[in-house]
């Protein structure tokens, strides 16, 4: 029995469950339409005859209290069941007035579908109960106002039996209705509930910190990483509003979310800096947000879900920072240099001057102290340039030690502000003395950035060119130097790119020895032939090889020719020597060049080869030039010191070297025979020279009395225009085959005596 009324129960309709709004609205219905029944029957009851008064009067006396009650404050299931006995009196009674009328009877079913609105067994019950009676009751005691025929008149329960089943039968169809409407709502609702789980989980769990509020701003739901992102509590207090949270907008006249959303359907995207109340932090916040809309078109909740994008903005303000700036000094990148003075060359009213420096001599501090102390230095310039210029001046590092500034202000700025950082470097940079080339430049109108930073660039190099810590003001006549160097480097690197023995030839000199008057060496000077088949002399291009580095594939040319040269004379020359250029001298890999060049010659005696290092070149060399010299004489090679006594330490230098040959500088040799303090010096160094165990040739000799006191004074071998100028290789090769004879040697008959005896 419990089973089958279970099985029963669970197939019922469960009745009442309307939303409070959706019963408040359908029970309106309901009841105005009882009162527009009454109405109906109230006038259709006075258009019949007297007699049908008292039933009319009956009717009313049962529907208006049923109607009065259904609007009472009591519980909706009471007034529901007011409703459905009014309906019932209603139906009754226009039965009644229609004198028991078949069709009349309609109404009972007309109201069976009205009451089964309510979806409740109570109102539905009743009606059904107060039928039944009716039918039952009043056809009994009233047949004639019930039926309309004789045998219901007769038989009054059995056709009330017969009623009430087909009103029973027309409300088994509602049921079932009513049954199949709640299954699907419950699986809506079902559908429903999982999907609201499902958004709440992805709204409460996510990281992100989430939102909704009213278009007003009032807080409607929140979820935990939002709370915790601004560390509200759990539960937000009633009437939260936007206004209460810890963030304040750093420019509030930026637009704010409500304002945006109103404006527009479509979902905006904006982000903003505010500053927090709690620590006074200020952050970048990215806001996300959409509105949600009802039918009629108006806001009705704005979701949004903000993201803490600091570190990003963070992160592009370092990206542009190091975009525009150095990374070492932290003043303007190039790029950024470029781009401002184009500004400042096009806004500014006033001249505006151009500062171009050079740190003199910054190889040496790197090569000597170190790049860490050469970047320490660069810092040190950078932070002392930003002390002396004046404020609102451009400060950059262009690259290397190459720094610039620019400045607009009235004429002469530039060279006051240029004086002022010569004038500053008088106390070292991080306990290294520094000085430095400045090039100044002005300009009085609109004007290329190329062109004016060419042009400062122009007069530092002059500047650079006179000795270094020195400011030169640019002019039109500093401009042919630079293009002459420009030149000259374009003809040289042309010259290496082609087969340098025919680009690049050897010219030599000879060595004459005093005594015997023969050939017992040559120097090596290389020439460059140009395109047009001109020869140029080492004066044309040897400046721009030292200033580019060049100077080092060069040097290797001339080296490798030279002991080509000495291998194929053989025994007809004693030796030839070779210059070796700072820069050479400096290069890490030179004496494993050098060995690795007479490797490829075994039967090549490396005494031979002489190379020839100026004291210039020992001075501002920027490693153990004692250490590096002695690998070479390791190697058999011989070391001559080239320009004797043109620097400041020349006997230092002449004790503490390992070099084999001396090379007295023209100064010293020209005039000797009329000057007898410099025939003392020659002396002196010639005897200094034989105790060290040294060989001494004197240099550009070219008079015949100054080769005659050379004799006298015992220097053992000259070199000069007296005996022959450079020669090209195959001119050479004549005069040495030549023999002792110097028939080849285009000297006076003096001179030719002289020699000869």
């Amino acid at each position: 029995m419990a089973t089958w009324m279970k099985w029963l129960r669970d197939r019922l309709p469960a009745g009442g469950g309307l939303r409070d709004e959706d019963w408040a609205g359908r029970h309106r219905l309901l009841t105005v339409l009882l009162a527009v029944i009454m109405v109906a029957l109230i006038v259709f009851g006075v258009l019949q005859n007297e007699e049908h008064i008292p039933a009319l009067l009956l009717t009313v006396g049962l529907v208006l209290p049923c109607l009065i009650a259904a609007t009472l404050p009591r519980s909706r299931r009471l007034r529901s069941v007011f409703v459905a006995l009014g309906y019932t009196a209603a139906c009754g009674g226009f039965v009644s007035l229609a004198h028991g009328l078949t069709e009349a009877h309609f109404t009972f079913f007309i109201a069976v579908g009205a009451l089964a609105l309510y979806r409740d067994w109570a109102p539905f019950g009743a009606f059904l109960v107060a039928t039944t009676l009716h039918h039952g009751v009043f056809g009994t005691l009233f047949s004639d106002h019930t039926y309309d025929h004789d045998s219901a008149v007769a038989h009054p329960l059995v056709w009330a039996l017969l009623h009430g089943s087909a009103v029973l039968c027309a409300a088994g169809f509602q049921v079932v209705s009513w049954r199949l409407t709640e299954v699907e709502e419950d699986r809506a609702r079902e559908n429903l509930d999982e999907s609201q789980a499902q958004l709440s989980v992805a709204f409460d769990q996510t990281p992100v910190p989430m939102a909704i509020f009213s278009p007003d701003g009032l807080f409607m739901r929140t979820n935990a990483a939002y709370r915790e992102w601004l560390g509200l509590p759990d539960e937000l207090p009633a009437g939260f509003h936007l206004r209460d949270i810890p963030l304040v907008p750093v420019n509030p006249d930026e637009p704010a979310m409500l304002g945006l959303m109103s404006e527009s359907h479509e979902s905006r995207t904006i982000t903003r800096q505010y500053r927090r109340l709690d620590d006074g932090r200020t952050i970048w916040v990215q806001v996300h947000g959409t509105g949600l809309y009802d039918r009629n078109d108006q806001l009705r909740l704005i979701y949004v879900h903000c993201f803490d994008v600091t570190a990003t903005r963070d992160h592009e303000a370092e990206l542009r920072h190091q975009v525009r700036h150095d990374a070492l000094t932290g003043l303007l990148s190039r790029k950024a240099f470029e781009h401002d003075l184009a500004a400042m060359l096009t806004e500014s009213a006033e001249p505006v001057s151009v500062i171009y420096l050079d740190v003199d001599r910054f190889k040496s501090i790197n090569d000597g102290s170190g790049h860490t102390t050469g970047d320490d230095v660069l810092r040190a310039l950078a932070v002392r340039l930003g002390r002396v210029v004046p404020d609102g001046a451009l400060i950059a590092r262009l690259g290397g030690d190459e720094f610039v500034v620019a400045l607009a202000g009235p004429s002469g700025s530039g060279l006051r502000v240029g004086n002022s950082i010569l004038a500053s470097l008088t106390e070292p940079l991080g306990g290294i003395p520094v000085s430095l080339s400045i090039g100044v430049t002005t300009t009085f109108g609109p004007a290329g950035v190329d062109d004016v930073v060419l042009a400062a660039d122009t007069a530092m190099y002059a500047a650079k060119r006179a000795g270094g810590n020195r400011l030169q003001v640019y002019t039109d006549d500093l401009r042919i130097p630079v293009q002459e160097r420009i030149a000259a480097e374009t003809r040289l690197r042309r010259a290496l790119s082609q087969d340098p023995r025919y680009s690049l030839p050897l010219w030599f000199q000879p060595v004459v020895s005093t005594v015997t008057g023969q050939i017992i060496g040559a120097e090596a000077l290389v020439r460059m032939r140009t395109e047009q088949g001109n020869v140029l002399a080492p004066g044309h291009f040897i400046g721009a090889a030292e200033e580019t580095g060049l100077i080092v594939p060069l040097g290797e040319h001339v080296l490798r020719s030279a002991v080509e040269h000495l291998q194929h004379w053989s025994n007809r020359l004693g030796y030839v020597s070779v210059n070796v250029s700072p820069r050479q001298l400096a290069e890490a890999d030179f004496v494993p060049k050098v060995a690795a060049l007479l490797a490829e010659y075994p039967h090549l005696d490396p005494s031979r080869l002489v190379l020839e290092v100026t004291e210039t070149a020992l001075i501002s060399s920027t490693v153990d030039v004692s250490e590096r010299l002695a690998l070479l004489k390791q190697l058999g090679v011989r070391v001559a010191l080239d320009d004797f006594g043109t620097g400041y330490s020349s006997l230092t230098w002449l004790k503490s070297l390992p070099a084999d040959i001396v090379k007295l500088d023209r100064s010293f040799v020209a005039g000797l025979a009329d000057d007898a303090r410099k025939a003392s010096i020659i002396s002196a160094v010639l005897w200094l020279a034989q105790s060290l165990g040294m060989s001494t040739i004197a240099e550009g000799v070219e008079e015949l009395s100054d080769w005659e006191a050379l004799c006298a004074a015992g220097c053992p071998a000259i070199q000069g225009y007296l005996i022959s100028k450079p020669l090209p290789a195959p001119e050479f090769d004549k005069m040495i085959s030549s023999g002792s004879s110097f028939g080849g040697v285009h000297l006076n008959e003096t001179t030719g005596r002289a020699l000869a005896g």
